[in-house]
């Protein structure tokens, strides 16, 4: 037999990606992320891979097209990755989730004491602009990452990654 060289567990090893997504299908949670795409951040990559991660029902990029995939390690092909241009296309596909940007603006609630929503789809915008004024306005809640070096903000494929692991960690306490 061929070695499978794909960066996945035994479990997966010699299954077609369909079968794979398929698996993962019956066990995904439920909430959703958008990247918002605007500055052709590469991080969107990584985001990607946090949403393979955490298993995130879907994955909505927003703004341009194209996105250096590499970084995600071939994990897109086992996610429901959607692409829309603008908010206004978007919308519709995520009605039903309770849109929650993370973006450290003033007003913004602290993540340690958040309570996340039923059905939360995470929005991250880039971060040397944070979310669009678009993304401000569908949102149901803002939340900000505390830091506590130097550096004001966080990229998205970082920021994505500690947000999903919080939304399942203080969901697995409910």
């Amino acid at each position: 037999t061929r070695e499978d060289r794909r960066n996945l567990m035994d479990a997966y090893k010699y299954w077609e990606d369909e079968a794979i997504k398929a698996d993962l299908d019956t066990r995904r949670h439920d909430f959703a992320v958008v990247l918002e795409n605007f500055a052709y951040d590469f991080n969107i990559a990584t985001a990607v891979r946090n949403s393979n991660a955490f298993l995130a029902k879907e994955v909505f990029v927003c703004g341009k097209k194209k996105w250096d995939k590499r970084g995600a390690v071939g994990t897109y092909k086992y996610q429901h990755v959607f692409h829309h241009f603008t908010w206004e296309e978007l919308a519709p596909s995520i009605e039903g989730y309770t849109p929650v940007v993370f973006d450290n603006i003033d007003g913004a609630e602290n993540l340690f004491d958040y309570e996340w929503p039923e059905k939360p789809v995470m929005i991250f915008g880039a971060e040397s602009v944070g979310v669009s004024p678009d993304a401000l306005r569908a949102a149901t809640d803002v939340v900000y990452i505390p830091q506590f070096g130097s550096t004001r903000s966080l990229n998205v494929g970082t920021s994505s990654g500690i947000a999903m692991y919080d939304y399942l960690q203080k969901l697995d306490k409910k």
